[in-house]
This record gives structure tokens, sequence and C-alpha cells, in this order.
């Protein structure tokens, strides 16, 4: 029989272990914490903490094997879901606790259109088929999706990355319930729409009283929205408490760390003058973009001066990437030019161009898939050399590679090892040696740090900055993440519908911004502080009750 419980979940001394051929390995090890109806506590920590292995457990979405839940209970309600059975669990799956994951597009079935996906959910608890697409066009309507009509058999790849997590939130909400799990749901998205994502979630917590369990490794997120919060370490909870109190009083040596790291607390970037008189090292001019119909670049204008690191900054469809891509060839311009040490690099040949790519290097956003996962680290790094073998001789290549390792802060001995044996932020790193094989003067880094956890974020930066020092290299630096970007950049490019609407220092950008598109993503740019976002939160209450009379 179900015991009365004071709390809507509760999860006590949870333990969960993989078994791998080198051995058992525990994830998770008394873990326990319990979470309130109309609540939203946070589990922070980073990648490989146990955060996002403790949320499935709680979904039974632990695959067995190789995962073991070992100890422990999970209560719904008094209720304890590890000892029940497989059909009951799926009444409650959905129904009562609910999930959204980080990446929508990976969760949302390609082949069907979203209405039909977000119906289904409906259907499968026993709704009538004309009653759920009714339902589902009313969801699709409650999480703020324009023309939502119109758009119910759309596929997903037709939805931004905003767009598409709206739908998993209608998705998550189709049978009301009492729980509602986030994983990481705003971490690849720009700033603006963050902000729209987190307001949504408390406005449907207000509406429904249900507890919302957010996993996350963003500070920002947790000082908005947490009323709590669970810190995780290795697998264990190191601290736990108000939310306040953990960010202003933080006791244990690991939160003090992950807080101290947090980008845009100190003072702003002030990199070394730059010399104006200097011919730039790369002079874009008027550079347009068509796809079909859409213009995606408008004219884009700048200079990036030897030595420099230019952010470029904006909302996804802004034109950052396109910009990013055309200047290096992976897309054909319409019309521009791009002077590199006064070449134009859109009037080279194949030949020329690439030659010209041994010094003009990419970092992606994910390593995951730009690094093949058939090779060792050793065959990435020095693939360079192959496809140019002028730059190195073949005996030199494994002396090399270990100093390109140690010069990213990574080990000669991991030159044997394939990607998946490293984290996110080593992959980072490789990706990094990667492009510094082919000693270039310019690395164009696209989203490289966006997705990375806070600590390991700011040693990727520091990585860049040292590099940057030591070898003379120029950055153009994409973001979304404004904070980083006033701790790394020189200057700014504010770019909004494919046009560059603001340029200027660091200085002049985040102390005197000119344009209000500017001005709304400095407002939307969240900070690891609960009291200014408590500020925030009740500015924007103050001017909605002022407009709405």
């Amino acid at each position: 029989m179900p015991t009365e419980s004071a709390h809507v979940l509760e999860v006590k001394d949870l333990a969960v272990e993989f078994h791998t051929v080198q051995g058992r390995v525990k994830a998770v090890r008394d873990v326990s914490f319990y979470l309130d109806r109309g609540e939203t506590l946070a589990i922070l920590g980073e990648s490989g903490s146990g955060k996002s292995v403790s949320a499935s457990a709680i979904m039974n979405l632990i695959d067995t094997p190789p995962g073991y839940i070992t100890q422990g209970s999970i209560q719904y309600r008094g209720q304890d879901l590890l000892g029940m059975s497989a059909a009951k669990r799926r009444e409650i799956n959905g129904c009562k606790i609910a999930m959204i994951f980080q990446d929508p597009l990976a969760h949302l079935n390609p082949v069907y259109p979203v209405g039909w996906q977000i119906a289904e959910l409906l259907r499968a608890h026993g709704v009538d088929k004309a009653t759920a697409n009714a339902k589902a066009l009313e969801l699709m309507q409650r999480v703020g999706l324009p023309n939502a009509e119109e758009r119910f058999d759309a596929y997903p790849h037709q939805f931004s990355g905003g767009q598409r997590q709206r739908l998993m939130i209608a998705m998550a909400l189709g049978l009301e319930p009492d729980i509602l799990i986030a994983d990481e749901p705003t971490t690849a998205l720009d700033v603006t729409v963050q902000a729209q994502i987190l307001e949504l979630l408390q406005q449907l917590q207000a509406e429904t009283g249900m507890g919302l369990l957010l996993i996350t490794h963003d500070l920002g997120v947790v000082a908005d929205i947490a009323d709590r919060v669970v810190v995780m370490n290795g697998g264990e909870i190191v601290e736990a408490g108000s939310t306040r109190d953990v960010f202003k009083h933080p006791r244990h040596p690991y939160t003090q760390k992950l807080i101290a790291a947090a980008p845009g607390k100190g003072e702003l970037h002030t990199g070394a003058p730059l010399d104006t008189n200097q011919t730039p090292l790369l002079q874009v001019d008027n550079v347009v973009k068509y796809y079909g119909g859409l213009k995606a670049l408008k004219g884009a204008s700048f200079n990036l001066m030897p030595g420099e690191t230019l952010a470029i900054v904006g909302e996804s469809g802004s034109g950052k990437s396109t910009l990013a891509r055309t200047l290096l060839r992976l897309e054909e311009p319409n019309s521009g030019r791009a002077l590199y040490k006064g070449r134009d690099l859109f009037a080279m040949s194949p030949a020329e161009l690439f030659e010209i790519r041994r010094e003009i290097q990419m970092v992606f956003q994910d390593p995951t898939q730009s690094l093949n996962p058939r090779m060792r680290v050793e065959q990435l790094i020095s693939e360079a050399w192959a496809i140019h073998p002028d730059l190195l001789p073949r005996a030199q290549w494994s002396e090399r590679v270990a100093q390109l390792l140690v010069q990213v802060g990574l080990l000669p001995e991991h030159a044997q090892r394939y990607p998946h044996q490293f984290s996110g932020g080593q992959r980072q790193r490789i990706a990094i040696a990667r492009a510094l094989a082919m000693s270039p003067e310019l690395i164009i880094c696209d989203e490289a740090v966006s997705a990375l956890d806070v600590s390991i974020q700011a040693q990727v930066v520091e990585l860049l900055d040292d590099l940057r020092r030591n070898l003379n290299l120029s950055y153009i630096f994409i973001a979304h993440d404004l904070p980083v970007v006033r701790d790394f950049a020189d200057r700014v490019i504010v770019m909004q519908n494919g046009e560059i609407v603001e340029i200027g220092t660091v200085e002049q950008i985040f102390n005197n911004p000119q344009q209000a598109y500017t001005r709304d993503l400095l407002a939307a740019s969240l900070e690891a502080d609960p009291d200014i976002q408590a500020e925030r939160r009740a500015e924007r209450a103050a001017t909605r009750a002022t407009c709405a009379v």
C-alpha cells in the first residue's frame, strides 16, 4: 500500500551503476532529494555529475543492461515507482510525470507532422482521435506557437530551435502532469529565446501548480527560476539549500569553484590596444547571401585586425553562422568581397582556396559531430599534414601531435584514444588542437563553448586567449552567451535578420548600447545572481502591470 508523503516526489538513497568492460561505474551514489507541488528544484552540476542519470531513473529510462538501480526508492505521492509493474509505470509516465529533453530535434520524429505527434501522446492514453487533435492544437497555441492551426501539419525541421522546444513542452503538458522534468531545456538556445522558454515554464507552472525539476549546468537559469538547488559532483550531492543561500554562501569547495567560474562577473575584457594603422587581416565588404528567396545576409561589412578577437552575437537566424560559412567558402556568396591579406577569398580558384585554408581554420559547436569517431586522436590531428604533406615530415607527426595536445591542456598519451573516450570539454580541446595543426592565423569559432559546463567553458576560453597571445592568433568568435563575450572579446558585432546593426568595443556594446535590439539582447542575458534576477523579474512584472493599465 502507498504511504502518505508530504512531497509530490521523493528520491531516497538512490544508487545507479553501469557495467562496462572496464568494470562497474557508480554513476549515482546515495542521492536523496524531494520536490513539492508548485516548486522549482534545480539539480546543478557538470557533465558526468549524475544529474541526468538521476532524472532518467525517475522516468525509468535507464537501459538495463548496462545500467542498474542498485539501491534506494523513488516515490510519487507515496507510491514507490521502482516497485511498480511496467503497466502501472506507463500509466504514470507522461500522464503524471513528464519530461522534456535538451535536443528536441532528436526527440521529435522527423517523418510525422508535429500536431500528429502531440496528439499521439493523448491517443496512447485513451483519448479519441478528434478530441486528441483538438487538444493538440490548443496546446500548440498555449505554448505560444504562431499560426498554430496552419502549422499543425508541419514537420519538426520546419521550426526553429526555440519553437521545437515549445513543441516538446506542449507534448509534455498534454496530460497535465504533476511533475515536469526539464533536462537542459535551454542550453542551445539564444538568450532571448531562452528567456521566453523560461518565462513560459514559469507561467504554465503558475497555471497548473506542477512541480518543476530542472536539470542544468547553467547558473544563470538556476538563479532566475529555481526555489531550491541540489548540487551534484561525481555522482553525489555535495550541497543543497535555497537558491540564494547556495549562491551567496556556498559551503562546499566544488560549489564555490562552480559559482566562481560563472562568466560575466569581473571587469570587462580589455585586450591589448590594437594598431588601427595596420592593414586589416580581413576586410569584409557588403557580403550578400540568398537562399532561394530568403536574403540571409544583407550586405555585411567589417574589418578584423591582426591579433584581434571579434565576437558576433545575435539570435538564431540573424546570419552569424551563414556569415562564417560564407567567409570559409562553405557557402558561396551572391555578391561582395572578403579580402584576406589583400586577396579576395571569393575570387580565388579552388587551388588557391586550398592553400589559403591552411591559414584559416574553424572550430565548430559540437566536437562530437566534427571529430570522426573511427579515428584516434593522433589520426585526427595529423590528418591536416596528410592533406598538406609539405607542412611537416611524416617522421615528426607523433612528436608534433604530443606538443599540440600539451598545448591545449591534454596529455601526450591521449593521442591513442578515440573521441568517445573524452568528455565534451576535452573533445573541444582536441578540435582546437586539430585547428592549430595547420599553424593558422585566423580561427573562426562557431558557438565553440556554448554547450560546455561553466568551469570547462572558462578553461577553454582561457586556453583560446592564451593561444592568441602566444601565437598571435585572430578570432571570429560566434556566440549567444553574452557573459562569455564580455570576458573574451575585443570588439562585438551585433546581427539581426541578416544585417549588422551595431559594432563597437566590448565596453561600448555592454555599457552604452545604441540599438534597441542590442539592449534587448543584454536584458535577456541571465546573471548568475538570484538577487539580480529577482530585481529583473520585479521590473518586468511592473512593466507588464503598467502596460495592462
